[in-house]
């Protein structure tokens, strides 16, 4: 039989270190955003490829032992079009056009065809699969399931118009108070800072500092209270008194 209507795969050991270099936390290759004929891809220099291969971290052999086995197997990714080579833009370093000469060098770029792995693709999309068909066939759930679903539907309602309600409060009063006096007290000041679930309630209330009154970066906060205008008085009555 004749081989010429096989076509070649590559290898999983091929496939193995493109998935490698693909992902930059296991690599460290930071590769940079392009376009390539109107569409998005990451592409890398030639040179950081092959010192993403070549190194050695925490003790371990380098993925490649050796610079010129590292180019060999870079020219593998070209050959099956895992890779191809371009050229940047010189007016916008974005845009990026294939290059004829599909060889590997060390000051080139070259743009991923490779996708990465798409388990996690075929696994998310089984999940909307799924929840889809839950809820076409949620009257056909067991009366227990389908009241537990209610009650947590319900619960989670509640909570969402609970922070709704705690956040017109809040502005309410600040509002009230700014009326009554120079500075607005507001209702759990923390609540959609950037901190944890229960930092978000605490402390329960703070005045709002003024902006002139903040301290400047880098400047000394004095932790000394001020001298009230009595003890002040007080203190030249007893200097006139002796």
């Amino acid at each position: 039989m004749s081989d010429e209507g096989v076509v070649e795969q590559p290898s999983k050991e091929l496939m193995g270190l493109a998935t490698y270099l693909y992902s930059p936390g296991k690599s460290g290759l930071r590769a940079r955003e392009g376009v390539l004929n109107g569409r998005r891809v990451q592409y890398f220099k030639g040179k950081s490829a092959l010192n993403a291969l070549t190194k050695s971290e925490e003790g371990k052999a380098p993925r490649v032992p050796s610079r010129e086995e590292a180019i060999e197997w870079v020219q593998e990714l070209l050959d099956f079009q895992l890779v191809v080579r371009c050229d940047r833009n010189a007016g916008d370093s974005r845009q990026l056009s294939v290059n004829p000469m599909q060889n590997f060098e060390e000051d080139a770029y070259y743009a991923w065809l490779y996708e990465g792995s798409q388990l996690m693709v075929i696994l998310g999309g089984i999940g909307v699969v799924a929840v889809v068909l839950a809820g076409v066939m949620f009257p056909l759930w067991p009366s227990v399931l389908r009241n537990g679903t209610w009650y947590l539907s319900m619960l989670a309602l509640g909570l969402l118009g609970l922070l709704f309600a705690t956040a017109i409060v809040r502005l309410i009063i600040y509002l009230i108070t700014m009326a009554a006096a120079p500075q607005g007290l507001w209702i759990f000041p923390n609540l959609f800072e950037d901190v944890g679930f229960f930092e978000s309630f605490v402390p329960l209330y703070a005045w709002e500092v003024p902006k002139d009154a903040r301290p400047a970066p880098g400047s000394a906060i004095s932790t000394a209270e001020p001298a009230s205008a009595a003890t002040v008085t007080t203190t030249l009555d007893e200097k006139k008194t002796e």
